[in-house]
């Protein structure tokens, strides 16, 4: 059991003021050293607003929140640390100011004490042999906010003492945190996956791919995503987040965490985020979430000033689950549809697969069965492309082939009447190549809904260097009309939410790969860390660990960088035929 029964903290910020809730709501009293006494008021006026809010939210009871008011002591002398069990270091993420902070501590607190830094990058090893303590100094890395987020990265170099991490680990338990054991490397789990990302996200928007909006609202929408990563990393701080990717970068040398250009310009011009009232976004005032208009804030309306093309009558070619969800969008927004199935039975399978959906609906009293059956009255299948003759839009889902759509589209474009739109909602094939086999390359576009359509909000469209503006522009305005989020992009590998998307659970898996943790480790991290809906590993079995493959490929192909390689388990999992849910067995087995 652990013996620790008196925490010393070094710092007193955002995280320091935190961690030490954390700790007093489980009752055990907390002392907090910081160099003077402004940083001792901030930091208890942070303290006591996180308390209050937690009173408001029926989180703690007002004596609740004086009893861990009355356990937290502020102190500027370091002399007050000496007794304590165990110190935690939170100060900025600068090694040198770390390793002078537990230098000075060393020298103080006494020798049976345990010392954790709450460091999100820097070598935990680097950090012991300041002290003449090394095997009593670990990683503890909270998350912020610590007072929520109840996961903690405990990390331990080659010189702990196993009975220390034990310890560390039993008292990370006794204050209710999830613990996940790790051993030191660049980023430990959750921020190794997590700034790749970003940074990723970061480079992106400096090519001027998508804009910022568009960024972050795709990887809410069509991941489900708490938060856009730009509006992330203006949360987190740009000049932490710049310092955590460049300590990555120094201790991996992989070129995916050299921090963007973009974000050193940014810190340099001291726009850090919301704590400086401009980064990506502009903020109201400095430390306010509340996002306010700039220079750069898209115009209402978004795709530009061209007249819209009518539409009234909208086609969808394909039997499978998207298909048969884009047809019920369409229907369910008051748009007639006809659809082309390549035999009678599929037809009768689509009409099916929609009412079975619409029924739902009508069982959870979100549709009455009235409107139900306008909806299905407006959808007309037929087993003949000729079909689609008089349509004003049509959307292909059919299966992910490109000859397969490249043959499609050139039926389309004889049958068809002109001034169609030709939409395609391919995830990953290059959308000009099917502009390139008609003769109106200008009416050619992507409409990449996301499964399952009628539940997902998000839509990418995909622009080529051939598509007319008028087109751009009705399919967003449409897209908006059926309910959805549109977000434009250009046509390149995995547009925005794949591009980003795939990269990272590409390095999940190399995370795994390299028996640095498990993959319940992992998806631990990212969903308690990060507080993200799914683990990359149980996002991989759902969507198919062949289909990951096959975009990883993609990725691989069309940008060259070594680190977008396929990772060598992905490809074994997949040659050994573990597909994921749908085979029963993935990275992980299911009941059949």
């Amino acid at each position: 059991m652990s013996q620790i029964a008196h925490v010393g903290l070094a710092g007193f910020g955002t995280m320091g003021s935190g961690v030490a809730e954390v700790i007093a709501r489980a009752g055990i009293p907390v002392i907090a050293y910081v160099p003077n006494e402004r940083a001792a008021a901030i930091g208890q006026a942070r303290l006591e607003f996180s308390t209050e809010r937690a009173v408001e939210r029926g989180k703690l009871t007002a004596e609740q929140r004086q009893e861990v008011l009355d356990a937290i002591t502020v102190t500027t002398a370091a002399a007050d640390l000496a007794d304590v069990d165990l110190v935690i270091e939170a100060v900025p993420e600068n090694l040198d100011l770390k390793k002078d902070v537990l230098a000075q501590l060393d020298a103080i607190v006494k020798p049976e004490a345990i010392f954790a830094s709450n460091t999100s990058a820097l070598r935990i090893t680097e950090l012991a042999v300041a002290t003449s303590r090394p095997s009593r100094v670990i990683g503890m890395h909270f998350f912020n906010p610590a007072p929520v987020l109840d996961f903690v990265e405990l990390v331990s170099t080659v010189a702990s003492d196993d009975a220390v991490v034990a310890e560390a680990a039993d008292f990370l338990e006794r204050i209710g945190r999830t613990v996940v054991a790790v051993t030191v490397r660049p980023g430990f789990i959750a921020n190794a996956l997590l700034f790749g990302y970003l940074n990723h996200a970061v480079a992106m928007y400096s090519e001027k791919y998508a804009s910022r909006e568009d960024i972050d609202a795709a990887m809410r929408f069509g991941c489900g995503y708490p938060m856009g990563p730009l509006a992330l990393l203006d949360l987190v701080g740009l000049d932490t987040s710049y310092d955590i990717l460049d300590a990555m970068y120094r201790s991996s040398r992989d070129v995916l965490h050299a921090p963007a250009p973009l974000l050193k310009q940014l810190v340099t011009a001291g726009r850090l985020g919301r704590k400086s009232g401009q980064g990506f976004y502009t903020y109201a005032e400095a430390g306010s979430s509340e996002v306010v208009a700039d220079d750069l804030t898209p115009a209402v309306g978004g795709a530009g000033e061209a007249a819209l093309r009518e539409v009234s009558l909208v086609g969808v070619v394909g039997t499978g689950t998207m298909a048969s969800g884009i047809v019920e969008v369409f229907a369910k927004s008051g748009y007639d549809v006809v659809f082309v199935a390549r035999t009678a039975e599929k037809v009768e399978g689509v009409k099916a697969a929609v009412a079975k959906s619409l029924n739902r609906a009508v069982s959870k009293g979100r549709m009455t069965e009235d409107a139900r059956d306008e909806v299905l009255a407006r959808i007309t299948g037929a087993t003949e492309r000729e079909a689609l003759a008089d349509v004003d839009l049509v959307v292909e889902a059919i299966a992910e082939d490109l000859e397969i759509k490249l043959q499609l589209f050139r039926d389309l474009d004889r049958i068809c009447k002109p001034g169609a739109v030709l939409a395609t909602t391919t995830s990953s094939l290059p959308v000009i190549a099917m502009a390139a086999v008609t003769e109106r390359p200008a009416d050619v576009i992507g409409m990449h809904f996301f499964n399952p359509a009628p539940i997902m909000k998000l839509v990418e469209v995909v622009t080529t260097i051939s598509t007319a503006s008028d087109v751009t522009a009705t399919v967003v305005d449409l897209t908006r009309k059926v309910g959805k989020h549109p977000v434009l992009c250009g046509d390149r590998a995995g547009f925005i939410v794949n591009a980003l998307l795939f990269p990272y659970l590409n390095d999940a898996v190399r995370m795994v790969e390299a028996h640095y943790a498990t993959t319940d480790d992992v998806d631990t991290a990212m969903t308690k860390g990060c507080s993200l809906p799914m683990g990359p590993f149980a996002l991989l079995d759902v969507v198919g660990n062949d289909v990951s493959l096959a975009i990883q490929e993609t990725l691989y192909r069309e940008f060259r960088e070594p680190g977008y390689a396929p990772a060598p388990m992905l490809r074994e999992i997949v040659t050994a035929g573990y597909l994921g849910r749908k085979t029963g067995r993935g990275f992980r087995s299911y009941a059949r």
